[in-house]
This record gives structure tokens, sequence and C-alpha cells, in this order.
């Protein structure tokens, strides 16, 4: 018997909240924008595009597109070429949606219709792109006043994302620069709703993390892996990534962004997979490291070992009001620990810590905001942080209840980044060469989880398997 999962009920009940969104990010920007200096109210607009239409080089065919988060974010709207304004003082959300193009018909169909974009998006009314520009205008003269005279009115957009077919000219003002911000902080927490895509994007993910281990002893070349990811995504009806799979095996795994995805696999230990589909612009965002022949070498599981625990340990601390700094901080005080009792590091692990020497195997942050980027908004990264443990960290302060974060240690073995440290006195005094050169092959080892923060704890959202046991068996055809 199959069990329909919990948010299948979710997103089968409702529409995608935008009219929630647009409300959140108007209160946002009423805390933020000052009012005329004679305490006069202004009359404020909130104004978006959708990502254009446009066709590649050399082909009449359209780029491959991806809707503009924002502009998703206020309307749920997948639609190319399409507009939206958000009236302050009526709360009121209209969509603008491209008309019917015969032309385009006979070689695309017909397009949404008004009436069906209604019933379709969470937005009080729609219209058509040429209503764009006398709409606005409307929208200033409504706001004038025979009491008061003519108020103030101002009309909030993005930089760069205005088309030149738009004019502002009849308000008093524009900011480019509020309403960005505005809608990069709200889109941190979470709705149900969002919470329901991202753990369908996040099950489909994790089953083809799965389908993967059953078939990395088959193939020859990290491409098969990739495609077989891929396939299975599609084949649930996520059709798009949320970002360019890493498919890693051997040495490469210690690379962080590795792009390549082609090389041959024969002889190798590990292979390091990052791959997440995407549900509704929505990101699963899933690591797992295992080893290709179906068994661990030892140094390979000892490392694996380690990473897990940093891992495990972590979810552990989280809770809403978390400082994820200070989880950051426990996972290099737990590599630490494992390198120490392996022989790879020696000496002090507090003097370790202090001096910052764990960086060379773990070069980058515990994890990232996760939503409808794979990198999300809101984290306030400092990468300017002169503190070389914190400069990649993506996420600094506490963690709110309803945000999903990843985490993912990882222990790496670039020769790249770790001879500067053997060749400085500082930081080679704590490294055993020798028992290093005995983990070369590892490559590097990644685990990554989605996580939603909980006001006492945490959900998390990937279920795809990282008990080495487990993932052996599978592999191995013994599960």
């Amino acid at each position: 018997m199959t069990t329909t999962p919990a948010y299948e009920a979710v997103l089968k009940g409702g529409k995608y909240p935008a009219k929630a969104h647009a409300k959140r990010v108007a209160a946002y920007i009423r805390d933020k924008f000052p009012d005329n200096g004679d305490g006069a109210a202004r009359h404020a607009v909130l104004y978006l595009e959708s990502r254009a239409t446009k066709l590649l080089e050399d082909n009449d065919e359209a780029e491959p597109f991806r809707q503009r988060r924002p502009f998703y974010y206020m309307t749920g709207c997948p639609l190319a070429d399409a507009y939206f304004v958000y009236d302050l003082a009526t709360e009121k959300s209209t969509l603008f949606i491209p008309p019917i193009d015969p032309e385009s018909v006979i070689w695309s169909g017909l397009p949404v219709s008004a009436e069906e974009a209604l019933a379709q998006w969470d937005v009080d009314e729609v219209k058509y792109v040429a209503d764009v520009n006398p709409f606005l205008a409307a929208r200033v003269a409504s706001s004038s006043s025979a009491e008061k005279g003519e108020k103030k009115s101002i009309v909030f957009a993005m930089e760069g994302q205005v088309s030149d077919q738009t004019t502002f000219l009849e308000f008093d003002d524009t900011d480019f620069s509020l309403l960005k911000e505005a809608i990069d902080e709200c889109r941190v927490v979470k709705s149900a709703y969002e919470l329901a895509l991202m753990a369908k994007a996040n099950d489909v993910s994790s089953a083809a993390h799965r389908d993967v281990l059953t078939h990395v002893g088959k193939v020859a070349n990290e491409q098969e892996l990739e495609g077989r990811f891929v396939g299975h995504c599609m084949s649930k009806g996520l059709r798009n990534q949320a970002y360019h799979s890493i498919v890693a095996s051997g040495r490469a795994a210690a690379t962080l962004h590795y792009v390549k995805n082609d090389q041959p696999m024969d002889n190798k230990l590990n292979l390091l997979l990052d791959a997440g589909a995407e549900y509704n612009c929505y990101a699963a965002d899933i690591t797992r490291t295992f080893p290709i022949s179906g068994k661990f070498s030892v140094e390979s599981r000892a490392i694996y070992d380690i990473v897990l625990r940093m891992q495990l340990e972590c979810i552990s601390l989280l809770k809403e009001g978390v400082l994820w700094d200070d989880v950051h901080v426990h996972a290099h005080k737990v590599a630490i620990d494992g390198l120490h009792a392996l022989g790879i590091f020696k000496g002090d692990k507090q003097a370790i810590f202090r001096d910052r020497t764990s960086v060379a195997f773990f070069p980058h942050g515990l994890g990232h905001y996760l939503g409808m980027d794979t990198h999300d908004t809101g984290g306030h990264a400092n990468y300017a942080d002169t503190d070389t443990m914190f400069r990649y960290l993506r996420v600094r302060g506490k963690l709110p209840a309803g945000s999903v974060i990843t985490v993912e240690p990882g222990i790496y073995f670039c020769e790249f980044i770790i001879r500067p440290f053997l060749k400085d006195p500082a930081h080679s005094k704590y490294i055993d060469e020798t028992v290093l050169d005995k983990y070369w092959d590892v490559g590097g080892v990644r685990i990554e989880d989605n996580v939603v923060i909980t006001k006492t704890g945490c959900d998390n959202l990937t279920t795809a398997p990282k008990d080495p046991d487990e993932m052996l068996a599978i592999i191995n055809g013994t599960n």
C-alpha cells in the first residue's frame, strides 16, 4: 500500500500564497521608507517584471527560461513577459500577462487567458501588458486629495529590471533598492505551502540519489550517473534542476564546485554527488558521498564517519534562535577531534582551532539558506571577514523558525589548499604529513541535508540514505 506524502495534501488544497507574500513585503516597506517630511503619507506602488523571452542566437527558439524569483514570490506566476503592480493603499495586486498573438498560437498553442490566470494564481486582478502604463498613471491620479493637495507618490522597483517601454514619469519619486531588500528578507521564513514545495523537491531528489546508488557499480563515467539522476527527476515531473549537479569521482571530490562530470571512474575510491531538483521554483540541495566499488577503504570510511558525526551533531543543535556561527564552530571542533584521532593533526587541539588550521580541510561554510535559490537570500554573509573560519559562511546570525538551511559539513584533501598550509610553520606544526599522504585519494567527503528550523528543534526534509551500511547494501544489491 502506497502512502501519499503529507505535502501532497497541502499542495492540492491551496494556491501558492502570493497575496500573503505581497502583504509581508508591503509591511516591511512601510516600516522602512520615510514620509514626505510634512507628515503626509506617500502613495506607494510596488512594481515587478518577470524575465523577458529571449531567442537563442542563430536560432528561432527561446533561451531556457528561469523566472525571476522576486516576481514569482509576489505572484506565483511562471510566465515570461509579465508584469505586476501592488498598491500599498488598497492592498490590491494586479498581474499583467501577454496577450494572444495569433502568429505565436500557430507555433506554440494558446497562451493563458486573463480569466484562466486569475483562477490559477493568487492575485486580485489580471490584465494584459498593454494596460501597464495607463494603470500606473491611474494609481498616481487616484492619490490626489482635495483637502490636502497632491500626496507624494513613489514607485518601488528593482534596479535593472524595468523595461524600456515602462514609464514612471507620473510618480514624484522612485526607489530601486528597498523592494529587493524587502523581498530578500521576507523570503527567509517559509509558509507551509513553500515548505510543501521543498518537501516534494527533496522527496524526488532523495529517491534520485538512491537510484544513483543502485547504478554506481554499473557505469564507467560520471556523466552516466548525472543522466540517471536527472532522468529520475524528470520521470517524476521535476524537469528542472536547482543547480548544475556535481558528480565528482576520486580526487575530483576535493573540488567544491566541480563542473566536468565527464571523467572515467575506474580505479577511484569515492563518488561525491551533489544534486537536487527544483519543483515550481523551489530547490532541493543534497550531497552524498559513497564508495564506487561498494566497499569503503579504511581511510575513506574513517573520514566519512567524521563528517557524518559533524553533520548529526550540528543538526542536533538546531532550533529557533540558535546562532549559526556557533554551529559552524562546532563542526570545526568535531573535525579537529576526528582528524587528531587519525593522526593527521598533532599537538594541542585548542591551538589547532585557535590558529584556524582546520580551514585547510574544511574551507567552506557549514550551510546556507535554501528556497527559490539554492543559495537563498537573507543570509547576510560577510565575505570580507578577516577570520578565515567565517569568511565563506553564507549565513550569519540567529536562525528564525520557518527558515530552511542546508547542513553540509565536509572534509577535503585538496592539494591546492593544503600545500600552502604545509609550507607555513604556523600551521605545518599541527599536520603530520606522513599520515596525511595516506588520504589524498579519498578526495573529499561532504554530506548535505535540508533542514527546517522550528521553535524547539528542526525537521529534516532529506531522506536520501546516508548511513554507511545502508548505502553499501544498496550499492551491492543486498538491501
